[in-house]
C-alpha cells in the first residue's frame, strides 16, 4: 500500500493533488486543517497506471460559456462530447438505499429535502415503502417540511440528530426496506460540524451523495466538494438544473471525483429528477436551455 500525506492551501488543491499523484482509486484515510491549509492523508493499494497526457486544444463555444476549470475544458476540446465526459467524469446509477442508507448531505439550502421527498416518493410508486430520517434539528421547520411530504405517502418519519438515536431507527427497518436520510446543512470546512456529519454516516454505514446547486462559481463548488469527499462522500446529486444556465459548477464539483447519477431538474416530487449520464450531460452543455430539448 502507498501512503502519503499531502498539505496544500486548500481542500480542493490537496484532491487535485492525491488523484495527480495516486488517482482516482486513492483512498482518503484523513483530512484536518493545519496553519496555511489543510492536510490529506491518502493511501493507495495498487500503483497508478501512468497517464499521458494529450494536446491542449481550446474549448468550443458552447463550453467556454460555462466557466469550466482549465483542465476539464482542455479535456473536453474536441472530438464527442459525450465521449469526453464518459472519460473525464464518473457516472454511476444512485443506489436506492437498500443496501446501504443514503444520507443526502450538503451546505444549506442546497435542496437536500426536496430531493429527499423526491426519493421517497419514487420508492413507494415503485412499490416500496422507505424508512425516511431527518437529523436536521438545527434549522426552524426542516423536519416539518419533509414531514409534509411523508405524511401524503403514508410514512411515518423518524428524527434523529445524534448517532446513537438514527442508528436505533435504522436498526429498526424491516429488512431490505430502504432507508433516506435527510441530513442538517453543513459547512464541511467548519470542523464541528465536519465530524458530527461523519459520525451520523459512520453510525448507519450510510452512502453520503453531496447536494449542491447548479450555478455557483467553479472554484468554491470544487473546494466544497472535495472537502464532502475527504469525509467519506462518493457521489454528487446537483440540483436547479431546470433554472441554471452555466454548469460550471456542476462539472468542477463532478471533477474531484464525486460520481454523477442524477440531477434535480424540477420542483416536482414525482418527476423531477432525472437521469444524468454523458450523452444528457452533453445535450444539456450544448447550447440554449430549454426543458423540451433534453427530456
Amino acid at each position: 500500500m502507498r501512503l502519503r500525506l499531502f498539505q496544500a492551501a486548500g481542500m480542493a488543491e490537496a484532491m487535485a493533488a492525491v488523484r495527480a499523484e495516486l488517482g482516482r482509486d486513492a483512498v482518503i484515510l484523513d483530512s484536518r486543517r493545519v496553519k496555511g491549509g489543510v492536510e490529506v492523508t491518502a493511501a493507495l493499494d495498487a500503483a497508478p497506471e501512468p497517464v499521458v497526457a494529450a494536446p491542449a486544444a481550446p474549448p468550443s463555444p458552447s463550453l467556454a460559456r460555462h466557466n469550466l476549470p482549465a483542465g476539464l475544458a482542455a479535456r473536453l476540446a474536441g472530438g464527442s462530447l459525450a465521449e469526453g465526459l464518459a472519460g473525464a467524469l464518473r457516472f454511476a446509477p444512485l443506489p436506492d438505499g437498500r443496501g446501504r442508507p443514503l444520507m443526502l448531505v450538503g451546505p444549506p439550502g442546497a435542496g437536500k429535502t426536496l430531493s429527499c421527498a423526491k426519493l421517497a416518493t419514487r420508492a413507494v410508486l415503485g412499490g416500496a415503502a422507505p424508512l425516511v430520517a431527518s437529523t436536521d434539528g438545527l434549522r426552524a421547520g426542516a423536519a416539518e417540511q419533509l414531514a409534509a411530504f411523508t405524511r401524503l405517502l403514508g410514512l411515518s418519519l423518524a428524527v434523529a440528530t445524534e448517532p446513537e438515536v438514527l442508528a436505533r431507527a435504522v436498526a429498526q427497518r424491516n429488512p431490505a426496506q430502504p432507508v433516506l436520510v435527510d441530513s442538517a446543512g453543513c459547512d464541511p470546512f467548519d470542523a464541528v460540524q465536519a465530524a458530527w456529519l461523519r459520525g451520523m454516516a459512520l453510525a448507519i454505514g450510510a452512502e453520503m451523495v453531496v447536494v449542491m446547486p447548479a450555478g455557483l462559481d467553479p472554484a468554491e463548488a470544487a473546494e466544497t466538494a472535495a472537502a464532502f469527499m475527504a469525509l467519506g462522500a462518493r457521489r454528487l446529486l446537483p440540483t436547479r438544473l431546470d433554472a441554471a444556465r452555466r454548469l460550471g459548477g456542476v462539472l468542477a464539483a463532478a471533477a474531484t471525483g464525486l460520481a454523477l447519477g442524477e440531477a434535480g431538474t424540477g420542483p416536482g416530487v414525482a418527476d423531477g429528477l432525472t437521469l444524468m449520464d454523458p450523452a444528457w450531460l452533453a445535450q444539456r452543455l450544448a447550447g440554449p436551455f430549454r426543458l423540451d430539448s433534453v427530456a
